[in-house]
């Protein structure tokens, strides 16, 4: 297998996951100095996720438009820009519009740099190839706590987004070295409704969400906007079965592997998506660490999460994709929850192992579930199956931010005090018990699904009968 493109692929997933991390943990010191509270500067996080609901449903068909190695080197470039911008904001509202344009070019890097390592990699080989695509993406969640906590407490957050800028031009450099120029199918007419629909609909539900925990705006307003997403998608679903070729292609759901492993991983990401904006909030409110402190322990997960890369194939070739998944689902939930457990008191080599183990589960699971859902689908449906699988992945994500932070603003409302430690229990205990209703769907996989993306070497020795 070729492991210079998923490598060079991996520059946009790090500088995004390094990029959501350090926001996180210097998510109160960023509050602090523009004026607002943390549980309101969220907005930040859900406007980034937003601008990706938007814009990932185009990325396929950019990418059959104008080749796929292009529209990746530019979206590093928008990305690039953003966090210049984001380190230069002085306000909530230049931050959320700075994180927004950030977006727009993460909207286009992940989906597309899947999309050529599809193009480019055997099937039997797809699991280790997503696997070494996650491993450097695996170092922004690794590097990120730690150097984003020092920066903040003794330099300046504004510097933590100027980190992006060498690596963005690096990942543009390498992109033009070592990425091939895949031939660009016969890009389909742009469905421009399906456009604005889609982006309404995935706009309105995340930020509809996030609006109505927020104590600076109206609730109101998000039970407006979130009305407006709803019906955009109703609207919407019912335009893709009219069009001949939809933006987003929903027929694709009518195979069982794709539809699991899409509605399966997206209940599992609620509670993932809200663990990186919980737990550095729990560390430094409720046990009065600074970020760079917090941003110590909070990496660790990011160990275990790396460590798992380096035998993937092997596991799921041995144990099968449905076993695993449906046990990955739930253990991995179990130390969501058991987060919600931790006080200034309990051990700091307890809290460290579980989350070196939670990492270690979380990152089987996205490495079975991001290969098995290309599995049966075929390669001139690629450009429609990955933005359908990233729209899911970020909207599930940002569903996982917003419902943590509705969860916090109605306890403290309940208990009629300020945010205290037990109100971030009972958020770890909510969302991982949604997370664990991904079992659910794993169950109804078949017991051979996937097994064409196991390579020969791994697959399982068939008994001799004589």
């Amino acid at each position: 297998m070729n492991r210079i493109i998923p490598l060079v692929l991996a520059v946009a997933l790090f500088m995004e996951q390094m990029d959501s991390n350090v926001i996180s943990t210097s998510l109160a010191a960023i509050a602090r100095d523009i004026g607002t509270n943390p549980i309101a500067l969220k907005l930040a996080l859900t406007s980034y996720l937003v601008s990706l609901a938007v814009f990932i449903p185009v990325s396929g068909w950019m990418a059959d438009r104008y080749g796929a190695r292009n529209v990746f080197r530019a979206a590093i470039a928008v990305f690039v820009i953003g966090s210049v911008a984001c380190a230069a904001s002085n306000s909530l509202m230049s931050f959320v519009v700075a994180r927004f344009l950030q977006g727009a070019g993460g909207a286009m890097m992940t989906p597309v740099g899947r999309l050529v390592l599809l193009r480019s990699t055997p099937r039997n080989q797809l699991v280790n190839a997503m696997a070494w695509l996650a491993i450097p993406s695996m170092v922004g969640p690794l590097v990120g706590p730690p150097v984003g906590g020092f920066i903040t407490t003794y330099f300046s957050w504004h510097w933590i987004f100027l980190i992006n800028v060498p690596i963005g031009l690096a990942g543009i450099w390498f992109a033009t070295k070592y990425l091939p120029v895949l031939d660009v199918p016969m890009p389909r007419k742009l469905d421009v409704t399906g456009f604005i629909l889609s982006g309404l609909a995935m706009s309105g539900v995340v930020f509809g969400l996030s609006v109505v925990s927020l104590p600076a705006l109206p609730p109101a307003v998000g039970i407006i906007t979130l009305g407006i997403g709803v019906l955009s998608t109703i609207l919407y679903i019912q335009h893709a079965k009219r069009v001949e070729n939809p933006l987003l292609d929903l027929s694709l759901f009518k195979n069982d592997v794709f539809r699991i492993s899409v509605t399966g991983g997206s209940l599992f990401r609620l509670g993932i998506g809200a663990i990186p904006f919980l737990l550095p909030l729990m560390l430094q409110l409720g046990f009065g660490l600074d970020p760079f402190q917090s941003g110590m322990i909070t990496f660790v997960s990011a160990i275990g999460a790396l460590l798992m890369k380096f035998g993937a194939s092997r596991i799921f070739a041995r144990f099968g994709f449905r076993r695993l998944l449906m046990f990955g689902s739930i253990a991995s939930a179990c130390f969501i929850i058991l987060n919600g457990f931790f006080t200034p008191q309990t051990p700091m080599m307890l809290i460290l192992a579980a989350l070196l183990f939670g990492g270690f589960l979380r990152s089987m699971f996205f490495t079975g579930v991001n290969a098995l859902g290309f599995a049966e689908i075929p390669d001139d449906k690629t450009s429609q199956a990955t933005p359908i699988s990233a729209v899911a992945q970020q909207v599930s994500i940002a569903m996982g931010v917003a419902l943590a932070g509705v969860i916090l603003e109605l306890s403290t409302i309940i208990r009629g005090s300020a945010l205290q430690i037990e109100d971030f229990h009972i958020a770890f205990f909510v969302v991982g018990g949604i997370s664990a209703l991904a079992f659910f769907s794993f169950v109804k996989l078949k017991p051979e699904a996937g097994q064409e993306l196991y390579e020969k070497k791994f697959a399982p020795k068939q008994r001799k009968i004589h």
